[in-house]
Order: C-alpha cells, then structure tokens, then sequence
C-alpha cells in the first residue's frame, strides 16, 4: 500500500509541476524566455517539486485555519452566548456540514482516473492510501488552530486537542455510510454534485449553528462533548468497514466515468441552454445602425435579458435598501451624524461594492460564448480598425448596462447625505453622483479591456489563461483593500473621476495596438 502510494503521490506531483510550468509559460514576458523543452528541465522540475510541496504544505495548513478563524471564531464577537459553548456549538454542526460535503472519499478528480483506469493501478490500495493521508492532513492541519482559537475561546485545552480527531472521525462515518449505500443499493455518491436532501440538510444544520445562538440558545457543551466521544467511536467501526470494502473500483468506475470524466461538457452543455434560454431569437429583431454598431446593436437586442436582468435587480434591491436607511434617518435623528460622517468619509468602501455589482465580467463570457468564439476564425474580425471599432461599441452597451444600478446608488448616497444634515460644500453632491458612476465606467472598461488584450477562453468556454486569472485575483485585491481606507469624500471622489478618464483613453489605445495579436482564442 505504502509503495502505491508513493507512485500516487509522484503522478499528482507531476501533474501540479507540469501545471505550475504551463502557468508560468502562459504569463507575458516569461513565455518568451522559458522554451518548450522547460518541461524536459531537471533543475525546473526541482524548483516545481519544491513549489509543489510548499502548496501542499500551505493546503494543510491555510485552509483549515481560514475555516476556524472565519467561519467559528470571528463569530464569537457576535453572540452574547458563552463563547466556548459557542465556539463546540458552531463547531459541531459546521463539521456535520463538513463530512457530508468534504469525504476526500468520494471527490472525483482526475488523478484517480489517471491511477486507476490509466495506469491500472490497484484500485483498493490506491484509494485507501489517499484516503488516509486525507485524513491525517485534516489532524495536522486542525490542530494548531483549534488550539489557538479554542483557547481563545475559553474551551478546555483537552476538548481543543481532541477537536481534530474528531472532524476526522465524522469524515470516516460519513464516508462508511456512503460505501454501504454503494454495497447494498449501487448508490452512486458524488461529492461535487451532492443530491437534494443533502442541500436541505445543509441549509437545516447551517440554521442551527449560525441561528440557535443568535437567539440566545446553544447546546450544552457537555452534550456536544459526549457527541464528539460517540462519533470517535463509532469510527472504530467505520475504519474497519472501509478497510475490508472491496468494490473500490468497480465505484470509482461508475463515478468517475459517468460523472466526473463528462463533468466539464455536461456542465458546458448545461450552461449553454440556459444562455440560449434567455436569448431573444427573434428574427424580425434589426437596427438602422450599420457596421460594427450594427453588429453589436443586435448582439444586445437579443441578449438584452440575459444582459439586463442581473443590473435590474441590483438597481431594484439598491433602490430599496436607500429607502431604508432615508425612512430610517428620518425617524430617528440620532443616527443622522453618524451616517452622515460615513458617506464624507466611506466612499473608497464603495469601490468594492461597485467592483462586487459590476455586470462587466459576465457580459465579456457571454460576448465570447455567442459571438467571439465563432467570429475569431476569420482575419477581418482581428483586424486593428475593426477592433477598435467594436470595442468601442462594447463599451458603450457595456456601460449603459451597469449605469442603471449606478445611478441609483449616486444619487441615493447624494439624497442620504442631504437626508443626514447636508454638507457645507455643495460640491460633494454632485462628487458622489459622478464619482459612482466613474467607478462603474471603470470596471465596465477595465473587465473589456483585459478581456480583448488577455483573452482568456478556449473553444469550450474555459479559463486556460494565467494572466487573466492573474490580473482579475489583483483586482479583487486592491479593490478590497480601498474597504479599509477612510478618505474625504471631495478628494477621493475627484480623484476616481480623473483616474476613470485617463484609463478609458489609455484602455483604447492599448487595444488599438495589442489586440490584434491577443484577441484570438486559447488552445
């Protein structure tokens, strides 16, 4: 077992190395230097190892203490409850949650085809062995936090050591369970699709956790400690069931090649219908205008539900939520100053949220998936003119769409600030109002632009450029770092206005000069 594991181990590493290769071939730049024998490289393939280590490592590690901190232990400040009930409280239902969605067991990935039906290897020793390093990772990988936040928490440091153990010992449960739905009725468990009832006990158990001590009720902790000792041993059994399970295989087969291997098109096919759902194919549909205005003016005609349905909804729910808070200042006057001082002072928060409602990204997938992918086969398409030309058009229709929403948050926040006391410079109106919409010119221009010059989907409608991925994670980033920053309202307002202008006209003239040669699609 220990030697299949082994070769596992080696065939995933060797599948991330070679990733990790293709990810630093596909940046600018680096493409160029790095030649198409880099995959042959020894001391390459030793720096991708060592790359590849460090993620797994960090896989053990960041994820688990992402889990304890957000998901149990930033909540602690919210409730009035003991923290340390609190704390087991939430811990319990969320890992009941955990081990019905995240068995290791049952995720199809690719790596197991490979092993199993590629390379042939022995199906039960492949299985096992991956199963229980999983777990083990899952041990290590809780202990230092359950400890840490645990304490924090005022829970007994034996019950905090124990924790881990037992988060492992659910998963086992779970994944026993799952094996004699399989033994004794071929029910076939997919981690990654998960049925009905299992989103409905998703749903019930989240309830539980986030919703019993908000109302100032949580379990006992000696009741959830007693649970904790039951599920243990109850792994005992569990163990021993997936340890004698001999039809590993013959599983893996049937979720495998039934479902993981077709996953990619099934869902490609899926997604399609319900875009061609919302598409207006009706023929009688034209425009006076001719060209690429043209072109691009029936492109938004027949996808305008698709297009306009998401903006419409931000805009109806925003339009709400400002008439929310203008009732609610009106009743009781003293909130005003305080919500007053925000809006001075809060606008790089807005950043995010405009960045959050911005319908740019999705209008770019939509272009690719019912135009781009066809028309990209014939040269006049990429040509610089053209480009230009329909980028322009794009822009325009792209802009108009996020307009809507906002709009009505500029000029929500301008009647807020009037509603909470005003301001001494009249200026700052009329700053929010712009500024707002600046923002939305921004991204509306900004998720185009990268689209034309890193032009990051394959014929099936996938993401195979790192840049892109790249690019799109930074802007999240800094986006969500504006969320801290506390400027005035006039300098920050004025400064995003300007910004949104010199990056529309320097956007044009990269695309003008670039996109020919990026606008094509990935192999």
């Amino acid at each position: 077992m220990l030697q299949t594991f082994l070769i596992s181990f080696r065939l995933r590493n060797t599948y991330k190395v070679n990733t990790i290769i293709y990810a630093l071939k596909s940046i600018p730049g680096i493409r160029k230097i790095l030649p198409d024998k880099l995959y042959q490289s020894k001391v390459l393939k030793i720096i991708g190892n060592i790359i590849s280590v460090l993620l797994e490592i960090a896989n053990v590690f960041i994820g688990k203490f992402l889990y304890v901190f957000l998901m149990i232990f930033s909540m602690m400040s919210i409730y009035k409850t003991n923290s340390a009930s609190t704390f087991l409280h939430i811990l319990v239902f969320l890992t009941i949650i955990g081990a019905f969605m995240n068995t290791y067991m049952f995720n199809p990935t690719k790596d197991k085809y490979y092993a199993m039906f590629i390379m042939r290897m022995n199906a039960k020793n492949y299985s096992l062995s991956n199963y229980f390093y999983a777990i083990i990772k899952v041990i290590i990988g809780f202990l230092p936090f359950t400890i840490i936040f645990g304490t924090l928490s005022h829970v007994n440091l034996g019950i905090c050591l124990f924790i881990p153990l037992f988060v492992a010992s659910a998963k086992m449960v779970v994944t026993a369970h799952n094996l004699s739905l399989y033994a004794k009725k071929e029910w076939i468990i997919n981690e990654n699709n998960p049925v009905k009832h299992i989103w409905l006990l998703i749903l019930l158990f989240l309830g539980l956790a986030y919703g019993l001590p908000a109302i100032n009720i949580v379990i006992p902790s000696y009741i959830l400690v007693i649970f904790m000792i039951i599920t243990v041993f109850i792994s005992i059994w569990a163990i021993r069931y997936i340890l004698k399970f001999n039809k590993y295989r013959e599983m893996y087969k049937a979720v495998l090649t039934n479902t993981n291997m077709n996953a990619t098109s099934n869902a490609r096919e899926i997604t399609k219908e319900n875009v061609l759902k919302q598409i207006n194919i009706d023929k009688s549909l034209t425009s006076k205008k001719k060209g690429f205005a043209y072109f691009n003016d029936l492109f938004v005609m027949r996808h305008s539900k698709l297009l306009l349905k998401s903006a419409k909804k931000v805009a109806f729910i925003s339009a709400i939520i400002i008439g929310i808070v203008l009732l609610v200042v009106t009743i009781n006057d003293g909130l005003k100053k305080g919500i007053n001082d925000m809006i001075m002072t809060y606008l790089p928060y807005f950043v995010f949220i405009m960045y959050l409602i911005n319908r740019g990204e999705s209008v770019t997938r939509a272009m690719f998936m019912n135009s781009d992918h066809s028309m990209l086969t014939y040269a006049f398409f990429r040509k610089p003119n053209s480009i230009l030309k329909l980028f322009r058009e794009r822009l325009k229709s792209i802009i108009l769409i996020n307009l809507l929403p906002a709009s009505i948050i500029g000029v929500g926040l301008a009647f807020i600030l009037f509603a909470t006391g005003g301001t001494t410079n009249n200026l700052n109106y009329l700053i929010l109002i712009i500024s707002i919409i600046a923002m939305s010119i921004f991204f509306s221009v900004h998720h185009l632009v990268i689209y034309y010059l890193l032009q990051p989907y394959n014929i099936d409608s996938e993401t195979k450029n790192t840049t892109y991925t790249i690019v799109n994670i930074l802007t999240y980033v800094v986006c969500y770092w504006m969320i801290d920053l506390r400027l005035p309202t006039f300098g920050f307002g004025l400064a995003t206005i300007i910004f949104a202008i010199i990056y529309s006209f320097v956007s044009l003239y990269l695309v003008y000069k670039f996109a020919p040669k990026t606008f094509k699609i990935r192999i």
